[in-house]
């Protein structure tokens, strides 16, 4: 294996960690909002939230160079935060990231919060609990299994991405080149041997992350 497929390696690996924590972060009060909200946006959030599912890859990834770009409004603000631009760089991999995945993070977790139901609250509330303490207390240990499904899928999903990287990062080696890219140019060199390994580890995982999660019922 060359030293640029161990750093492909390192670099997916810590942009899908990163991906999954800050998903997590921002997707669980999303997802507990989707639970239980009754507002008549409930449909439009949900409708956003799932629009990654739908959305070629490359649609996704041309929008967010258009909005993170020098005449976009997204790499204005970056500009004059004096952040620079976000294309073409790991930032710019983790913002799609985040976007790309965040359905895979916050539909398991809407649909734990959506089983506790509202009898765990209620009792929470007749114990004089304030809301944000029967959410830690109650809400947040009971769906730990989509909190566990959330991260798997999470993770896994971000590992995978080519379309949104490609368009978003480009392929800079040790920069934004992640796995799959690192794949794709071993393909292009007629190197398959040293495609199979890396495509067969992808291949491996990924049986691995199912049989997890099926195997174990938190998918449910």
């Amino acid at each position: 294996m060359q030293a640029s497929d161990l750093a492909a390696i390192a670099l997916t690996a810590k942009l899908a960690a990163l991906t999954t924590l800050l998903l997590l972060i921002i997707g669980t009060p999303i997802a507990w909002w989707l639970a239980r909200s009754r507002s008549r946006l409930k449909s439009v959030v949900g409708a956003i939230v799932t629009l990654p599912l739908v959305l070629p890859p490359a649609v996704i990834g041309f929008y967010l160079l258009v909005l993170l770009g020098p005449e976009g409004p997204g790499g204005r603000l970056t500009q004059a935060l004096g952040l620079g631009l976000l294309p073409f760089t790991f930032a710019g991999l983790v913002v799609a990231s985040v976007i790309y995945s965040m359905p895979f993070v916050i539909q398991p977790l809407q649909q734990a919060f959506a089983a506790i139901g509202e009898q765990p609250m209620e009792a929470a509330a007749t114990l004089r609990a304030s809301p944000l303490d029967a959410f830690l207390t109650v809400a947040l240990p009971l769906a730990r299994p989509g909190f566990i499904t959330a991260a798997v899928l999470g993770f896994a999903h971000t590992v995978g991405e080519f379309g949104v990287v490609l368009m978003i990062g480009g392929n800079i080696p040790g920069k934004t080149q992640v796995l799959s890219m690192a794949i794709y140019n071993h393909v292009e060199a007629l190197e398959y041997a040293s495609a199979h390994w890396l495509a067969g580890g992808m291949l491996c995982f990924s049986f691995l992350v199912l049989l997890v999660l099926y195997s174990r019922g938190w998918n449910r």
